[in-house]
């Protein structure tokens, strides 16, 4: 049920104080001390229930072992879920959820929900592959998948989704506004407006901040005035290359390994955002005359589908893509340009020696075709290893960023020969200077910060900054931690 238009979140933004009681419960159910796994846990004062995300914990911290096959809530309890965005670490255990009892609305954009109409079956069939590799691996082993694709299926029946600036209700007290954050097609902060008696206490979600400046997608919105708010922290201890250098450190890494040392590229990239965009940025510099028309293959079927979800939603485009279109009218996709989604083709790609681009999958190469490549290509001081966003420190990526000489793939120890190059300039997460700008607007207002999807000496760091630049009561929640919120 879409509000009056009346009903605008600067017009609440002027509700008065109101008297001192215990309104509503926020409880911590993922991504506290952690990056990924997003789970949050909303208790209004009349028992209504409000799961914000339900994400995928993708790591290996003995401390969070199992946390993917429990609950910190009952399932059947619960009465609808709100999403920020289509990304696995948070969303990749509703379908988990759904098979465990819950029945409530999925709420999210119109993006958001075309999107985990891939991801969230990709992630069914990952969970039934690996369920049976182990069990084959392992006699007598009988491991259930966490969920299979017709639990996928089933949670897809049950998602609803809004534009971006469009007020709906989910409860008869309580409003729910999605505003772009530039971090993902469809990702979006989540506002809430609850009402207690003729009074209105505001709430914010943050979802992951997205960076300005970035191709493809528009800038990252300030949220409405909340008096709480929830805020990612993934890169609150550091500030991104600048952007104006980004394209020419991109150039020279391709341009130094392909046409000078006649070697290849191995990018690993999340098949949803980053691979559009390193296509992209590809295609203008092939476009500008400054690389050659060099072999480029995405190897993943995921990013086949979920491009042509990208080319769908252009109004999430931002006007420097727009204007791009004006003259070249398929951003993704070029002469030289490969979308594998074979098996037998991505193998071809370890067994021939041409000099050439390899985007694939995951991002982190601690899964999917990427660490197949990644095996077969790291040991050659030709080729280059171009890490372009978050790895977790215990994945391949991740030690290869901390500057590890060998890794041990797929039971085998491969020495690092392969020039490893980072660009976390391509980070869709803003830095903490990226992350202020789009939260200073909250100063003002904001009671209490709750800082999650971050790495804990990150976000202390983090949490300094934001005080010394205005911001009062921070807190940096454990899991399973729970407050009570009043005014």
């Amino acid at each position: 049920m879409v509000c009056k238009s009346s009903l605008r979140g600067e017009d609440l933004g002027g509700a008065t104080s109101i008297e001192t009681k215990h309104i509503m419960k926020l409880k911590f159910c993922g991504a506290a001390g952690e990056v990924t796994g997003s789970a949050h846990l909303l208790t209004l004062n009349d028992g209504f229930t409000i799961l914000l995300d339900c994400g995928l914990y993708q790591g290996h911290n003995e401390a969070w072992e199992g946390f993917n096959e429990r609950w910190l809530f009952d399932p059947n309890q619960l009465d609808c879920m709100v999403l920020s965005h289509a990304h696995i670490d948070h969303t990749g255990r509703i379908p988990k959820l759904v098979k465990d009892g819950f029945i409530g609305n999925i709420y999210c954009t119109h993006a958001t929900r075309n999107l985990c109409s891939l991801l969230l079956m990709d992630s069914a069939r990952i969970q039934e592959s690996e369920a049976e590799y182990h069990n084959k691996k392992n006699q007598n082993a009988e491991k259930s998948p966490l969920y299979n694709e017709e639990d996928a299926k089933a949670a897809l029946t049950q998602f609803v989704s809004y534009g971006y600036e469009n007020w709906f209700q989910i409860h008869p007290d309580v409003w729910v506004l999605f505003r772009d954050m530039g971090h993902i097609l469809g990702s979006a902060s989540v506002t809430l407006y609850v009402k207690e008696g003729d009074k209105i206490i505001r709430f914010g979600f943050t979802g992951d901040i997205g960076r300005p400046m970035r191709p493809i997608l528009r800038d990252p919105q300030e949220m409405p005035p909340v008096d709480y708010l929830i805020a990612e922290s993934t890169y609150g201890d550091k500030d991104h290359e600048a952007a104006p250098d980004e394209l020419d450190n991109f150039c020279e890494i391709l341009h130094s390994t392909i046409v000078e040392k006649k070697g290849r590229v191995i990018i690993p990239a999340f098949s949803v955002g980053r691979t559009q965009e390193v296509v992209y940025m590809i295609d203008r510099l092939v476009a500008a005359k400054r690389l050659p028309q060099i072999p480029v293959y995405v190897d993943s079927p995921l990013s086949v589908n979920a491009t042509l979800f990208f080319k769908q939603h252009t109004e999430c485009y931002d006007e420097e893509l727009h204007n791009y279109m004006l003259t070249n009218e398929d951003p993704f996709g070029f002469n030289s340009l490969k979308y594998v989604t074979s098996v037998e083709e991505s193998k071809a790609l370890n067994t021939n020696n041409e000099p050439c681009i390899i985007i694939a999958s995951s991002g982190m190469m601690n899964t999917g075709r990427v660490k197949h490549h990644l095996a077969n290509n790291v040991e050659n001081a030709k080729n280059t290893i171009l890490i372009v966003g978050y790895c977790s420190a215990d994945t391949p990526g991740g030690q290869l960023k901390n500057g590890a000489t060998e890794l041990h793939l797929f039971g085998q120890k491969r020495v690092v020969r392969a020039r490893v190059a980072v660009m976390d300039s391509f980070s869709a997460h803003g830095d903490r200077n990226e992350m202020l700008e789009v939260l200073k607007n909250q100063i003002p207002t904001v009671r209490k910060t709750f800082l999650v999807h971050g790495e804990p000496e990150k976000q202390a760091l983090y949490r300094d900054f934001l005080q010394t630049n205005g911001f009062g009561e921070i807190e940096i929640p454990k899991l399973g931690d729970e407050v009570e919120l009043s005014l």
